[in-house]
């Protein structure tokens, strides 16, 4: 197995419900992050250990380190040209230096000085901050927001082979978890264990961390 996994409900119980939150996997050197994608630019990635082939640099790659942000954005591995669930394990440092990096996708007036001083740092930028409403795993949206992170530029660059720690391919776990959405209290269900992300406090303004 990829990570460690826990219930979902001992696991909903501690979750803050509420403010925006960086649920992850994490250890002392590594985070790991989600992305789905069809199984060719998988596939590659699985057995190179890197991003390359398939993949395009050109484009915005997005990352999540929430599992069940991943599970609800691939439909639970079902969405077209996401059949394939990749967990990737980067190094803790370069997390850190995404989460530095990033500029909100829209104008934040309690961020930024005025809106042509964040539309310049979002041009110069090559980390995309987004907060959306995160979801319960039957898909229904909860008070607590959700982080995912787009790299593109020199940023997508080092994510695709200099900060890869492991990819795995954890399309199987998906699916017998997908098969385990049995009623409305999901006491079947497991999940990556998940921790609220620390983060210094500069940087946690910076992205309006917040908790109930």
């Amino acid at each position: 197995m990829a990570f460690d996994v826990e219930s979902y409900q001992a696991q909903e119980r501690r979750w803050p419900q509420a403010g925006r939150v960086i649920l992850a996997q994490f250890d002392s050197e590594t985070v790991q992050v989600y992305q789905a994608y069809r199984p060719g630019i998988a596939r590659f990635a699985v057995e190179h250990g890197y991003f390359g082939g398939d993949f395009k640099l050109g484009r915005m790659t997005w990352i999540k380190p929430n599992f069940l942000w991943m599970m609800y954005r691939s439909s639970w591995g079902q969405s077209p040209d996401q059949e394939v669930v990749l967990a990737v394990r980067i190094k803790r440092s370069a997390f850190d230096e995404i989460l530095r990096a990033s500029v909100h996708s829209t104008f934040r007036a309690q961020v930024y000085d005025s809106e042509q001083s964040w539309r310049e740092r979002l041009a110069h930028s090559d980390v995309r901050l987004q907060w959306d409403p995160d979801h319960a795993p039957g898909g229904e949206p909860v008070a607590r927001r959700a982080i995912q992170l787009g790299l593109r530029g020199a940023a997508a660059a080092a994510y695709a082979r200099e900060w890869v720690v492991s990819i795995d391919d954890v399309s199987e776990f998906v699916a017998e978890q997908r098969a385990a959405l049995r009623g409305a209290d999901y006491s079947e269900l497991s999940t990556p264990r998940e921790e609220p992300y620390p983060v210094a406090g500069d940087i946690a303004e910076h992205l309006e961390l917040e908790s109930d």
